[in-house]
């Protein structure tokens, strides 16, 4: 299955539809937000040294802003960037657009941004896009996302550059074993998947793709709305078919949500009543339910059942952050401080962006 749809704009914002004319948020500077993933991409920097440009070359060419300014060249780079010839700007572009995706928060990143603007235009950021999708095509997931990054940098607010970071982000974690950068990555997909539903409200393929995340997070309220959103503009009809049975297999999941709700309300014994009945049902394997009888249990102060059933819900889903802190606050009530202790560091390592690798059977 292709990683990105081949013709975004075929599946995206409806005919007749203005993207330019729709109000949006502020746009989010890719340069200065917190960045997930930058730790496993810097490395691609390292691969360039860098020189700078020439006073000659710089009043040639307007170029006063770019003075003292490190330019990145791969070793083969350096004789014909000190020659007379010189390289190109796209290839220069090239090189800090690496860096800029690499390390957004790069010192110079500002200037490159600028460099790129006055010699390529509005052909900068489409151009960076066009690349990252040939290199996601080809299974060069890395260098697709350094791509997409260095494309927000120019235009934070790019259709195809922000949904594209997304599903790059989405791929990436899902061919990883590891527990960490799937955390990473799986955090960075669903903020950017967000940001593009938000930004353009009527592109659906962000709101597909965030319904399943919110699926996966068990919020199932907002995977339904979500996905209505998706049903209002999207004409696809197998994906349309496929997402009415999702939307009609979330009756179930709503009912427990409604439930847990009555609990955060703190009716715990009206949750309780209903959440008890799914226990004997085809969800007694899904970690949600006794997140959720959980609460209800701590709520009636019911401490010993309320632990059994965050215990279960980790079981299930050893990486959900609430139950941890949920067990923490319970074992500090009753004077267990080490295994208070424990539970708020593992929620402290994933909410940071790490994993809990350990089974939650060492009790």
């Amino acid at each position: 299955m292709s990683v990105f749809d081949k013709n975004i704009v075929r599946l995206g914002l409806p005919k007749g539809s203005d993207s330019q004319r729709e109000k949006r948020p502020a746009p989010v500077d890719f340069t200065a937000r917190r960045d997930r993933v930058e730790k496993y991409l810097k490395k691609y920097a390292a691969r360039y040294i860098f020189d700078v440009f020439s006073e000659d070359f710089l009043r040639r060419g307007g170029l006063h802003f770019m003075r003292d300014t490190p330019i990145p060249l791969r070793e083969e780079d350096l004789e014909v960037f000190r020659s007379e010839k010189g390289l190109s700007a796209m290839h220069i572009g090239e090189n800090m657009a690496c860096v800029m995706g690499a390390s957004p928060s790069f010192p110079h990143t500002g200037s490159y941004i600028e460099f790129l603007r006055r010699s390529l235009g509005d052909r900068a950021a489409a151009g960076l896009v066009k690349a990252a999708k040939n290199a996601a095509e080809q299974g060069d997931y890395d260098e697709a996302c350094l791509r997409f990054r260095a494309a927000l940098c120019l235009e934070p607010q790019n259709l195809e550059a922000m949904y594209g970071y997304a599903r790059i982000c989405r791929a990436m974690y899902l061919a990883s074993e590891d527990g960490e950068y799937i955390g990473r990555f799986k955090a960075e997909a669903l903020e950017y998947f967000e940001l593009t539903a938000e930004a353009y409200p009527r592109f659906p393929q962000a709101h597909y793709y965030l319904g399943y995340a919110y699926l996966n997070m068990g919020l199932y309220q907002k995977a339904q709305l979500t996905w209505q959103r998706y049903l209002e503009h999207s004409s696809h009809p197998k994906d349309r078919r496929e997402i009415k049975e999702r939307v009609r297999q979330l009756a179930d999941p709503l009912e427990i949500e409604r439930g847990y709700n009555a609990v955060l309300a703190g009716r715990c014994a009206e949750g309780l009543a209903a959440l008890e009945p799914y226990l004997a049902s085809r969800y007694s394997d899904w970690w949600p339910l006794y997140y959720y009888l959980g609460a209800a249990y701590a709520g009636l102060g019911r401490g010993a059942e309320a632990a059994d059933m965050f215990k279960r819900a980790l079981k299930l889903n050893p990486s959900h952050v609430e139950s941890m802190k949920e067990l923490a606050h319970i074992y500090e009530i009753d004077g267990e401080a080490e295994l208070s202790a424990k539970y708020r560091e593992k929620a402290a390592l994933i909410e940071s962006g790490g994993h809990a690798q350990r089974s939650e059977e060492d009790e």
